[in-house]
């Protein structure tokens, strides 16, 4: 059988309850406050711009590697047979571009 409660048994733990109940409040005053939403708003938002930043570097680097490795070989040495080529393409686009700059000039 339970033991009875004394009158300040029960008046003790009404006060502790206030005081948890007083802390929960503070709690979601603090979560609720247009200032602490706004900054986790802003936290998320720089966390998806961080991760989408982050792809994006690694989506360049394996780019530059994958070309890099087009043009040069495992030892560094640069295969002319893929530069001199994509040398003149690189020419003739400049010299087309060019061509057309002045074409419209003239007129």
């Amino acid at each position: 059988m339970p033991e009875a409660r004394t009158p300040a048994d029960i008046e003790a733990d009404i006060v502790s309850r206030r005081r948890e109940l007083a802390a929960t409040l503070d709690e979601i005053a603090v979560r609720v406050h247009p200032s602490t939403i706004a900054g986790d708003a802003k936290a998320k938002a720089f966390g998806a711009v961080d991760r989408t930043v982050g792809r994006a570097y690694v989506a360049a680097n394996r780019t530059v590697a994958d070309v890099r490795s087009q043009f040069v070989d495992e030892e560094g040495a640069p295969r002319l047979e893929r530069l001199i080529p994509a040398g003149l393409v690189a020419v003739a686009v400049v010299g087309g571009l060019l061509a057309l700059s002045v074409r419209r000039r003239r007129r």
